[in-house]
């Protein structure tokens, strides 16, 4: 047995890998064929489709640039916004989100000289403009009287619709009671 020389397996010649190469290539030419019927058809759909893209396209267009322009009209009326406003709104959304407070609470909040001072205009704009589930915050207050203090459904009802109190409307007090677990 030489010791010199040991024969390269097939798979590591280059030109093994040529023919490989050639041979899918042809194969593949092969199978693939020349069918000119399926191109016609193929050509007709890209025609219809082309013409279908392009009015899905100018419909797109168009709602594009509604929406942009509505973008640019909320942002210029937001830019128009006096800062006072935008911080009652800011307020606002804390009263509501962590203290749960009704409507008319957060505004007399707002606007109170014992409270945050703002304008009547700023406060109305902050209610306006809050966007608050106020019966969710109803049932929260009424869930905290019958936990912390162990009242009993019309008392909170009261306290929750009381002008000295909460401040909901009746609804909203009607919606915490009816939801209050029992």
């Amino acid at each position: 047995m030489e010791k010199g020389k040991q024969k390269k397996p097939l798979y590591k010649k280059w030109w093994f890998w040529l023919i490989v190469v050639i041979a899918v290539g042809a194969i593949g030419s092969a199978l693939g064929g020349n069918d000119t019927a399926a191109d016609d058809t193929k050509n007709t759909e890209k025609v219809e489709t082309k013409k279908v893209d392009k009015a899905d396209d100018e419909a797109k267009k168009k709602e594009e640039k509604a929406a942009e322009e509505k973008k640019a009209e909320e942002k210029k009326k937001e830019e128009s916004v006096p800062s006072e406003y935008k911080s009652a709104l800011k307020k606002a959304e804390q009263y509501s989100s962590m203290m749960k407070m009704s409507k008319a609470g957060i505004y007399d909040q707002l606007t109170s000289e014992a409270g945050e001072k703002f304008s009547a205009e700023a406060g109305k704009y902050a209610i306006d403009n809050l966007k608050a589930d106020y019966n969710a915050n109803a049932l929260a207050k009424a869930e905290d009287y019958q936990k912390t203090m162990a009242m009993a459904p019309e008392a909170i009802r009261d306290q929750l619709t009381s002008s000295a109190g909460e401040k909901f409307t009746a609804e909203e007090a009607d919606y915490a009671i009816q939801n209050l677990s029992k």
